[in-house]
C-alpha cells in the first residue's frame, strides 16, 4: 500500500530523515548565541527560547539550530531534553557559562563523522617528539613566518611568548591611553576588575566556545593539548592562544572606557567575526598542526560505518559476520 503520492512509507521516511551530507559543515556555521534568563524548548517547528517579562508576557525566538556551532547557555537558563537532542543531531555544541558567559562549567560532545584528526592527534600527542614540534609550531605562528630561529626550544618561546604579549599590552595601553595595563582574573572579586579584564574576560570564553566547538567537529579530544596539558580544555586552550592577539586583546583595550564591557564585548566579538572567519581558519590551522604533511582537505561527508581494528591488515569492514574466519 503506498502513501499519498505514491511514495512507500518507508521511501518517505527516509527522504525526511537528514543525511550526513545534507548538515552543514563546521567551516560554514554560524559562530555562536549566548543566551541566559530564557527557556529554550523544542516544538513542532524546532527549537525555541521563551523569554517571560512582566510588561510583553512570553515571546519565543526561534533558534537556526542547524547554522549555529557552539550556545552558550548563561544563568537562569533551562532547556529540554527534546532541545538538546535535536541541538546534538546538528552538531551544534552546548556550553554551559557562568554569568556574562566569562567561564565554561560544561560542553555537549556532538557526534562526529569520522576520527581521521582524532587518530592525527593522539599519534602527535604521545610522541614526545612530534608533540614539541607542534607545539614549536603554535608558537611560531603567533609570533609570524621568520621570526623563530630554527631549533628554538619550548622553554625560549615560552619566554618569548611571554615577552610578546607584554609588549601587546604596553602598546595598546599606551594607544588608548589608560596607563600601565595588568591581566587580572579572579572570580572571588569580579566586579572590582576593570572594564578591559572584563571585556577580555568575555571575550575569551567566547573565543574558547567557539574554537571547542571547532575542535569537537573535527572529532578531535579537547582535553589533548599540546603547549597545555592537565585541564580538559588543554586543546582549547592552545588553539585559542592562536588568535586572541587579532581579536580578544584589541577588542577589549578598545572598550575601556565601557560601562556593560561584557555585554559590549560579546556582541563587537560576534560582529568582528564575519568579516574574520574565524571557523574556516581554526579548520584549516588544526588540521595543518596535526598533519603538516597532509595537502588533503576534511574528507567529503559521507556515512561511515565504524571499522575493525586490525594488526596485520589495518582496518576492516565493520558489520560483517567473520564466524567462518579462522585466526592465524
Amino acid at each position: 500500500m503506498t502513501a499519498a503520492g505514491g511514495r512507500s512509507a518507508p521511501g518517505r521516511r527516509r527522504l525526511a530523515a537528514p543525511t550526513v551530507a545534507m548538515l552543514p559543515r563546521i567551516a560554514d556555521s554560524l559562530s555562536f548565541l549566548y543566551l541566559d534568563i530564557v527557556r529554550i524548548v523544542q516544538d513542532d517547528t524546532g527549537v525555541l527560547a521563551e523569554v517571560t517579562s512582566p510588561q510583553r508576557g512570553t515571546e519565543t525566538v526561534y533558534l537556526p539550530t542547524a547554522a549555529l556551532s557552539c550556545v552558550l547557555l548563561g544563568p537562569g537558563t533551562s532547556i529540554t531534553a527534546r532541545a538538546m537532542a535535536t541541538l546534538a543531531r546538528h552538531g551544534t555544541t552546548v556550553v554551559i557559562a557562568g554569568s556574562g558567559g566569562v567561564r565554561c562549567y560544561a560542553a555537549t560532545t556532538p557526534d562526529s563523522l569520522s576520527t581521521v584528526w582524532l587518530e592525527h592527534q593522539v599519534r602527535a600527542w604521545v610522541d614526545d617528539t612530534q608533540r614539541a614540534s607542534v607545539a614549536a609550531a603554535m608558537y611560531e605562528q603567533r609570533f609570524g613566518a621568520g621570526t623563530v630561529p630554527p631549533g628554538t626550544n619550548l622553554a625560549t618561546l615560552r619566554g618569548m611568548e611571554g615577552q610578546r604579549v607584554k609588549a601587546h599590552y604596553r602598546l595598546l595601553a599606551q594607544q588608548y591611553r589608560i596607563g600601565r595595563f595588568r591581566r587580572a582574573y579572579d572570580p572571588a572579586s569580579w566586579d572590582q576588575q576593570d572594564p578591559v579584564n572584563l571585556a577580555l574576560s568575555a571575550a575569551n570564553t567566547c573565543l574558547y566556545g567557539i574554537v571547542h566547538a571547532a575542535i569537537l567537529a573535527l572529532g578531535c579530544s579537547p582535553a589533548l593539548g599540546f603547549v597545555h596539558s592537565g585541564n580538559q580544555q588543554a586543546f582549547v586552550y592552545d588553539v585559542a592562544d592562536l588568535y586572541k592577539a587579532r581579536l580578544t586583546i584589541p577588542l577589549a583595550f578598545s572598550l575601556h572606557n565601557s560601562t556593560a564591557p561584557e555585554k559590549d564585548a560579546r556582541r563587537s566579538f560576534r560582529d568582528g567575526l564575519r568579516l574574520f572567519r574565524l571557523l574556516p581558519r581554526i579548520v584549516a590551522d588544526v588540521q595543518r598542526l596535526l598533519a603538516p604533511d597532509l595537502q588533503a582537505d576534511l574528507p567529503e561527508l559521507q556515512e561511515q560505518l565504524v571499522d575493525l581494528w586490525d594488526p596485520v591488515s589495518g582496518p576492516i569492514a565493520g558489520g560483517v559476520n567473520y564466524a567462518g574466519e579462522k585466526g592465524d
